[in-house]
């Protein structure tokens, strides 16, 4: 059996047992291999006596998902993209522990997805100003105190984007979860981002080509987020939702789980302040608290930084323009674009460009009214 094989018979099994994980990585387990589960295909129950009939029948005839998983082999290799299957070391360790782990993720990147420090911060979609600063605030001081952690999302809006532009901005590595195929992205408007984080990160799912965009597919790929980490922080979230959903997952995993709080009655805090009520994540209000949490105080990493005295820029690559409009929002945030031009000298034209190009390195955001909001 050559390695190709077995990849491609992890493939073809995942596809036909997309809706049962578990059961095929119990399978797995109890045989060692992929192509020893498709050697066995035929006498499931001498190995599995409690499968069911329903279960022997996904076995019967393979012919399709074979060949299936042939073309999807031979587009991740002309694409170079990688194939990790459970054998493969690249494979991350954390989540290959989990009862529900893929058999088969498909990734391209630079990053290990192995490395000592992975943590996942997640939240809404509907990400407010405050959201965003504590994010900010969050890797910057953690980036001095820990200069190697991998930090991972899911490219979604709001939380996930904003936790990735800040993780490359501080020269993390970050990783995002897709909930499709790599031979597209959603939401498209994030692709530069995710250009970025290419060569800074990487892409990882579980989804082949031409997957559909699905819910439940979000939803799936919310145990991959919370398996591969050490820990989920949960930054903003409404009394429902995604965010809240990986930290459940987290908490099954025996992962260890934290929230900021948020006012009483904002919206996007009461998942967060609910969590934490119901003690089913840590109270965090910077990364100081994590760090302490979660025992990395005093580790070679986090001496060394502080001997190296390691600091970021406040707003790394700004051009001399976009300086000028940092300069005033410091001397007065929340301006509208009319006093800014004032303020800068700066043709409302040429400022509404660098306003965007500012909003998009995660440095402003607008408010309501038109207001140019300095992030942190």
């Amino acid at each position: 059996m050559t390695d190709q094989q077995e990849i491609i018979d992890a493939i073809a099994l995942t596809r036909c047992c997309f809706f049962h994980p578990t059961g095929l990585i119990a399978l797995y387990r109890q045989l060692g291999s992929a192509h020893a589960i498709m050697s066995h295909r035929n006498h499931i129950r001498e190995v599995l006596p409690e499968a069911s009939p329903r279960w022997e029948e996904t076995f019967r005839d393979m012919s399709d998902a074979m060949r299936c998983a042939e073309a999807e082999y031979a587009w991740a290799e002309a694409h170079q993209v990688a194939i990790l299957s459970m054998s493969d070391d690249r494979y991350p360790q954390r989540l290959r522990d989990c009862p529900d782990a893929p058999l088969v993720l498909y990734y391209k990147g630079t990053a290990s997805l192995n490395q000592a420090k992975v943590i996942n911060m997640v939240g809404t979609r509907h990400c407010t100003p405050y959201g965003t600063d504590l994010i900010r605030k969050f890797i910057i001081e953690l980036r001095q105190a820990c200069p190697q952690v991998l930090i991972v999302s899911g490219l979604a809006y709001g939380i996930d984007i904003c936790a990735h532009q800040q993780a490359l901005q501080q020269g993390y590595e970050t990783v995002g979860v897709l909930a499709h195929g790599l031979d597209t992205l959603y939401p498209s408007l994030h692709r530069p981002v995710a250009e970025k984080m290419l060569a800074q990160g990487g892409l990882l799912t579980e989804y082949t080509t031409a997957t559909k965009i699905d819910k439940l597919h979000f939803v799936r790929r919310n145990r991959i987020v919370a398996g591969m980490c050490d820990a989920t922080i949960l930054v903003e979230s409404g009394s429902k939702g995604g965010g809240l959903i990986t930290c459940s997952i987290a908490q099954d995993y025996h992962r260890d789980v934290f929230a900021f709080p948020g006012a009483v009655g904002a919206p996007y805090s009461a998942g967060c302040n609910n969590l934490i009520r119901d003690n089913g994540a840590a109270l965090i209000t910077g990364a100081e608290d994590f760090i302490q949490a979660m025992g990395w105080t005093d580790d070679e990493e986090r001496q060394a930084a502080r001997q190296q005295g390691i600091e970021r820029q406040l707003f790394p690559e700004l051009t001399p323009e976009e300086e000028l409009i940092v300069t005033a929002l410091r001397s007065h945030n929340d301006l509208p674009v009319n006093v800014l031009t004032v303020r800068t000298g700066i043709p409302i034209p040429r400022l509404s460009a660098l306003l965007f190009t500012l909003e998009m390195k995660g440095v402003i955001r607008s408010l309501a009214g038109g207001l140019q909001h300095l992030i942190g």
